[in-house]
């Protein structure tokens, strides 16, 4: 279900990928595993942002047969957040897909009241991982 570019050394669970694409949707995936300077371009050619990023997440257009969409996560920002929160890289690679998948599921949680917030949580309480994006900026 995932169709994975791994263009970095990170090793990946991909197994555990698909148990989450598994859950959420019955689509493909594209995920590519970046390294920051290519993180940082894409953020820069498609959001107009000139800096790198931990994840950003790309719809495609519904039509049959297609995609749910591809999203890109960097390496080094996985590497870096494990180690300063406590956890492993998988984990955190886990918990910026599940940010990712749900951004390509239509949630927006810089617009939204919660409920991305709340579904996240619902999720990685699911999969027994440490706090997310969302819930470990709450305190």
């Amino acid at each position: 279900m995932i169709d994975l570019d791994n263009r970095t050394s990170l090793k990946i669970d991909e197994s555990f990928l698909n148990t989450i694409v598994k859950k959420l949707t019955g689509k493909e995936i594209e995920l590519l595993i970046v390294e920051e300077d290519e993180i940082k371009n894409i953020n820069k050619l498609h959001r107009n942002i000139d800096k790198s990023t931990d994840v950003l997440s790309f719809p495609y257009e519904e039509m049959p047969m297609s995609p749910l969409g591809s999203i890109v996560i960097s390496s080094s920002h996985v590497k870096d957040l494990a180690s300063k929160l406590g956890h492993t890289n998988n984990d955190e690679l886990n918990l910026l897909f599940i940010h990712g998948m749900l951004h390509l599921l239509g949630f927006d949680h810089e617009i939204d009241n919660g409920e991305m917030r709340k579904e996240e949580t619902r999720l990685i309480n699911e999969f027994n991982l440490p706090k997310s994006l969302i819930t470990r900026t709450q305190g």
